[in-house]
């Protein structure tokens, strides 16, 4: 098998523009991009790039996936749980079976990387 790097670059697809599956916005008028770059060959793990503007999202997570923000500002709050609040060059895991909200305040951009069940 050979093994390449490969670049990772939004502007060479379309984004998906539709909401998460789990996500629902529960406050204001938050609207999303998505852009999956990169699919394992078994299918396993995506990877790429997601935007979202300010409004607040309630989320379940069934999969589990590694964050590295890049732009703009957000508190994730899970359910019982202390805000958090996120910004340019945090990275951090959310955990399969997280229910909670992502409060985006301001728009931002991050990588994301997701092994998928």
């Amino acid at each position: 098998m050979e093994y390449a790097v490969k670049l990772a670059d939004p502007a060479s697809s379309e984004p998906e523009t539709a909401d998460l599956e789990g996500w629902t916005v529960v406050e204001g008028s938050p609207s999303m991009k998505t852009w999956v770059l990169h699919t394992s060959e078994d299918g396993s793990m995506i990877s790429g790039y997601w935007e979202a503007t300010p409004g607040t999202y309630h989320a379940v997570y069934n999969e589990y996936e590694f964050v590295h923000m890049m732009e703009g500002r957000v508190t994730i709050t899970a359910e019982g749980g202390k805000p958090v609040v996120l910004g340019p060059g945090d990275a951090f895991v959310i955990e399969p079976g997280f229910k909670g909200t992502w409060k985006i305040d301001e728009p931002i951009r991050k990588h994301f990387a997701i092994k998928l069940k």
